[in-house]
């Protein structure tokens, strides 16, 4: 089940962390996080999933600034969420849906115990301009049944900063 916007308001600081918070961002049944400046985009039009993929770093002006469609740029949220006992849900908000900007390409279900900024996968389907400190996406959060473990991955948690991907870990945790 979901969560409501007054249930998340109520269990703020307690059994679930979102900071900084304003009250006003609540919805019926989420809360809207907002887009960092930073964003990176890799070097290499042909990325390795056994290897690191080099990065750029990109800063969205005030002025905004203007993605490419068929690039995939890597950006955060300002807001550090966790959670111990819900699992969180990362949507992008219709409003940028509908500018044809995808803010989480296959990544928004998260797990109960990721703790960290959420690290989003921005694609555009046409040229649009994007500005920091957007109110970009919205997480919800879902009830879990049974027993559980909290996520713990030494390649996302906590993080502050944005992660691209490190998918090469699995490889190296295999040899």
């Amino acid at each position: 089940m979901i969560l409501s916007g007054k249930k998340i308001q109520a269990c703020m600081g307690k059994e679930i962390i979102i900071y900084p918070f304003d009250p006003k961002r609540i919805n019926p049944n989420s809360y809207n996080l907002t887009l960092n400046r930073e964003l990176l985009v890799y070097e290499n039009d042909l990325l390795d999933m056994k290897r690191p993929n080099p990065v750029q770093k990109l800063l969205i002006p005030e002025n905004g600034l203007l993605l490419e469609p068929n690039r995939l740029y890597l950006g955060r949220t300002n807001e550090f969420t966790r959670t111990d006992c819900y699992v969180p849900m990362l949507e992008g908000r219709s409003s940028t849906g509908r500018l044809g900007l995808f803010v989480h390409v296959t990544a928004g279900f998260g797990d109960v115990g990721f703790a960290g900024c959420w690290t989003l996968e921005i694609f555009c389907v046409q040229p649009v301009v994007i500005y920091p400190d957007v109110e970009i996406c919205q997480i919800s959060y879902y009830d879990i049944d049974g027993e559980y473990d909290l996520y713990q991955s030494k390649k996302y948690q906590n993080s502050r900063e944005i992660r691209p991907s490190q998918m090469f870990m699995d490889f190296e945790a295999k040899e």
